[in-house]
């Protein structure tokens, strides 16, 4: 498996994490489909947040990646968020 973290600071990131919980399905309906998706999770922290993708192959998080920068660039481009700060790699151990 293969993971990607994508940590969104700073008032633009506050902000589009109040969208992503606020659009939840939409953000679902988003990346469920994304081949060899095994999880997504959502973390607000005190400086905005984090996601955590995991899927089965790096494809699935390079194609969830792609599918996150574009819904950001369609549906929060006002908010002034920076790109992500981002580190994927393998999965040694997943638990659920």
């Amino acid at each position: 498996m293969h993971a990607v973290i994508r940590t969104f600071s700073g008032p633009g990131g506050k902000k589009l994490l109040d969208v992503l919980e606020g659009r939840k399905s939409e953000v679902e309906g988003l990346i469920r489909p994304v081949k060899g998706f095994v999880s997504y999770s959502l973390i607000r922290t005190a400086d905005g947040g984090v996601s955590v993708t995991v899927c089965e192959d790096k494809a699935g998080t390079d194609q969830s990646s792609q599918l996150a920068r574009d819904w950001i660039a369609k549906n929060a481009s006002d908010l002034g968020v920076s790109p992500p700060a981002v580190v994927e790699g393998s999965v040694v151990l997943h638990l659920k």
